[in-house]
């Protein structure tokens, strides 16, 4: 057989599992929200058109209203001033789109520190154990969050010192960005960023660093507790919006059992 027909009977007979990595969208998902004066984005939302009635007597069929960065999203590199010249989120290139994953999990440390920063000598220590980072591959960051993906208060965490989610610390982020062999970083939380960033120097450095450097980030990923630290590959599918700077995504894993 071709390796493609051996991948499609793997899918087929369960020793490739296909795991879905998307949280379901709709008017319920988590939004990021941002303090004023500045712009948020909206939630999502159908718009019906016609459903088996008069305005269509034999079709169902929806408008949607969201923004790109609303669930499970893609950051392309043009989302951030620093890459304000980088792809959009068209651009990207589809081999980048399906890619080795390489999963680290800080779940115990965010469990007892919702502030928990990612650190180099975290992702140095992850590779002692499991080998280098996948070059071209994902860095995925198992936080635990994605439990709280159904309730907007609890997924944001916030209070009156602002949000208070896990993230990369400013190092790692700039290592990230500039030295280790990935194409982006993936994440559970809403933004590929700390709650706190916004604090930090310079100002959320994940979007700063990573988008600048033409990487890209993936965000409001769920089920990585179920992906092994390596082997898994990622299919991450955005919509290839012209101009746009990021769009929903619907994020897959393959992984052999």
């Amino acid at each position: 057989m071709s390796v493609l027909q051996e991948l499609v009977t793997a899918i087929r007979t369960g020793s490739v599992e296909v795991v879905d990595l998307t949280a379901p969208l709709s008017s319920e998902t988590p939004i990021l929200k941002l303090p004023p004066p500045f712009s948020d984005t909206i939630t999502f939302g159908l718009e019906e058109i016609s459903r088996y009635d008069e305005r269509g007597p034999a079709w169902y069929w929806n408008n949607i209203h969201t923004g790109e960065h609303t669930g499970t999203h893609l950051d392309a590199p043009v989302h951030w001033v620093t890459a304000k010249d980088g792809e959009d989120v068209s651009q990207i290139a589809p081999l980048k789109l399906v890619a080795p994953a390489a999963v680290i999990d800080v779940s115990d440390r965010v469990a007892t520190d919702p502030d928990f920063l990612l650190e180099i000598d975290d992702v140095r220590a992850w590779e002692s154990q499991h080998g280098p980072l996948p070059t071209g591959g994902w860095l995925l960051v198992r936080t635990g969050w994605d439990a709280r993906s159904d309730d907007q208060a609890g997924f944001l965490n916030a209070n009156e010192t602002g949000p208070h989610t896990p993230g990369i610390s400013v190092e790692c982020a700039k290592w990230l960005a500039e030295e280790a062999p990935v194409v982006g970083v993936g994440v559970e939380t809403v933004g590929t960023d700390a709650g706190q960033a916004f604090g930090f120097d310079p100002a959320f450095p994940c979007h700063s660093y990573v988008l600048g450097a033409g990487k890209y980030g993936l965000t409001q990923l769920q089920n990585l507790a179920t992906l092994p630290p390596t082997g898994a590959v990622v299919i991450a599918a955005p919509l290839p919006i012209v101009g746009g700077s990021g769009s929903p995504a619907r994020v897959l894993a393959l992984v052999e059992r």
